[in-house]
């Protein structure tokens, strides 16, 4: 791993590896990476329903899905920006395929999800340092959005793409480190 950039945080254009190994301080077990896969995925179907329900034409659910991808496009190696890609057409297929439910349920899953991500730290408590990440990547509403638009390509990335588990124990905990420690 690199050390940390000197370009400060950017809304629209970020530091990839940095924000990931930035994730990677709290969420380095593999239990809570799923919770947040599948809690992901509630919150987009129901986003993705709600918009559904409101303009039922199948062809625009796409729009927003192309807008997002764009977005993330030039900070992303193309393997996670297509595992994005595939996880949003899984998404809309479900919306277009699976039995509707009534758009109140929508409403009640998506922040019922939400604390189920927020919860899952309670069960998975391992954590490594971040005060150099927190220098750079500070708490406010760039950081909230960033980590909004970033989260499934991150976990995607992690549970996909992540280094094998089995790596001997040095090798984790070089990873687990961080790019300001990393020699």
């Amino acid at each position: 791993m690199h050390p940390l950039t000197p370009r400060p945080m950017r809304l629209l254009l970020v530091e990839f590896d940095e924000l990931y190994a930035r994730y990677r301080c709290r969420h380095s077990q593999t239990g809570i990476n799923v919770i947040h896969l599948i809690a992901l995925a509630g919150i987009w179907y129901a986003v993705y329903g709600l918009l559904y329900w409101l303009m039922p034409i199948e062809w625009l659910l796409a729009v927003p899905a192309g807008l997002y991808l764009a977005v993330l496009a030039p900070s992303l190696p193309a393997r996670i920006l297509a595992a994005t890609a595939l996880f949003l057409a899984l998404i809309i297929a479900a919306v277009l395929l699976l039995p509707q439910p009534p758009f109140w349920v929508f409403l009640i899953v998506i922040p019922v999800l939400y604390k189920v991500q927020s919860w899952s730290h309670r069960f998975y408590t391992v954590e490594t340092d971040m005060t150099e990440f927190n220098k750079k990547y500070t708490k406010g509403f760039i950081l909230f959005v960033v980590l909004l638009w970033y989260e499934v390509p991150i976990v995607l990335n992690f549970l996909l793409f992540a280094p094998n588990p089995s790596m001997s124990l040095a090798g984790r905990e070089a990873l687990e480190r961080g790019p300001s420690q990393a020699s």
